[in-house]
């Protein structure tokens, strides 16, 4: 019969009980490379209030903390703090001052290959080139942050808050980034979600490409060249988001399939007043548009409010095959821009869109005008193709070609159509 007490005292004999502990970290006691070469994995090490030298590595999994008060600078050279382990968190901090070399990906904190759920929190990050670089890693946590660029560079020569490549499963959620290139970049990522975030004074406020099944929503834009630039993706939910006095573009979608833009407010938008230039084959400026659809087929894009915008809804480039319905297009100078050679139907289930502009009737009270809406005529895209044509707006010819469009639709040009316009605009729920 075996000998359990034996076996008992044998193993308590072979296992060791590790606990955790915690580092208190002074500016004047040993540095931050002394501490975390002498921590071990689950350690956590508290900064007090003070100045301490940055161009640290955590290569293994740390807790590193403190407040605001607690600075980190890495004098512009290299990162602040370099994560090679996972299970890393870093918290209440200031991070400050790294390289600027963005071939380098120089950031206030960047993530190596690998370092799976790193976690900040609560962090300030000023002056640095990028704020955070992660790339090939998965489950990254990064909230309640604030991102400030610096301003000495060109917004072309600075590197963005938040940039992520191939990373799987992630929250960035209610953090702040201003005078940054773009606000977040995303690029080759799947299953992130962006929450409740604030951007301004940027490029972009969010710039997607080749990322999948992503979530945006809650996020407010204001003072950027767009809001949202969504670009080969597919499977996004966009919901109950703002874009206030961007320029371009509120929301630009390019080649973005299968997904849903609903309860968002794209609003006073106006054209880029700088020199044109080219992003992925799109001229950044003109007119501004409180969306712009770009080769982008079968989204659903409903209870949205586009307003008091130089174009409402700009669609080409062959974007067909998308249910728009249930929208408030209010104010705008030209409510929908649209050149193609089919028409498109902007209602779903006798239920289309609100038109300021829509001078119909509802004889049967039932929130439903009687007669279709249809934002453009041939005259408009003829304006569209030759500009200096807007001269002759309001001539006699121009009235005489649209009266007789109106008597005669056979010579009607295809656009688009709302056959079930709303009486009454949707409340709007995040303004």
């Amino acid at each position: 019969m075996p000998n359990y007490r034996f076996l008992f005292l044998l193993l308590c004999l072979h296992t060791t009980v590790v606990m955790a502990a915690e580092y208190q970290a002074h500016p004047d006691g040993p540095s931050l490379r002394q501490l975390i070469a002498n921590a071990s994995a689950g350690d956590t090490i508290t900064l007090a209030p003070g100045l301490y030298q940055g161009g640290i590595v955590i290569d293994k999994p740390l807790t590193l903390q403190g407040t605001s008060s607690a600075i980190i600078d890495a004098g512009g050279v290299g990162d602040v703090v370099r994560v090679e382990a996972v299970d890393v968190t870093i918290r209440g901090l200031t991070l400050r001052n790294s390289g600027f070399n963005l071939t380098k990906m120089n950031a206030a904190v960047h993530g190596a290959r690998g370092a799976h759920r790193l976690a900040v929190e609560d962090t300030v990050m000023e002056g640095n080139a990028f704020g955070l670089w992660v790339w090939h890693a998965e489950d990254i946590r990064f909230v309640h942050n604030s991102i400030r660029g610096d301003t000495r560079y060109a917004s072309q020569d600075r590197g963005d808050g938040i940039r992520l490549f191939n990373i799987t499963n992630g929250l960035f959620s209610h953090n702040t980034v201003w005078e940054t290139r773009d606000g977040i970049y995303v690029d080759t990522s799947r299953n992130l979600q962006f929450r409740d975030n604030t951007f301004h004074d940027l490029r972009y406020g969010i710039h997607y490409m080749y990322a999948h099944n992503g979530r945006i929503t809650g996020n407010h834009t204001t003072r950027t060249r767009s809001g949202y630039a969504l670009m080969m993706s597919r499977d996004l939910v966009v919901e109950g988001n703002t874009s206030e006095n961007d320029q371009n573009y509120g929301l630009l979608m390019n080649f973005i399939t299968y997904s849903t833009i609903r309860n968002n407010v794209f609003r006073s938008v106006t054209g880029w007043s700088g020199p044109l230039e080219q992003e992925h084959g799109i001229t950044l400026g003109a007119d501004g548009k409180a969306v712009f659809i770009y080769n982008s087929l079968h989204n659903t894009i409903t209870d949205n409010i586009f307003a008091d915008s130089e174009i409402g809804i700009h669609l080409t480039a062959g974007s067909e095959g998308n249910e728009i319905h249930g929208n408030a297009f209010m104010r705008n100078q030209f409510q929908v821009k649209y050149v193609a050679s089919r028409k498109q139907e902007w209602s779903h289930d006798g239920r289309g869109n609100f038109w300021s502009d829509y001078l119909g009737w509802d004889l049967g009270d039932d929130g439903i005008g009687d007669q279709p809406y249809e934002p453009n005529d041939g005259i408009d895209k003829l304006l569209w193709k030759y500009p200096l044509a807007k001269m002759l707006m309001n001539s006699p010819a121009i009235q005489t070609l649209r009266w007789v469009q109106k008597q005669f639709p056979i010579l009607r040009s295809p656009g688009v159509q709302d056959s079930h316009p709303l009486m009454r605009p949707p409340k709007e729920k995040n303004a």
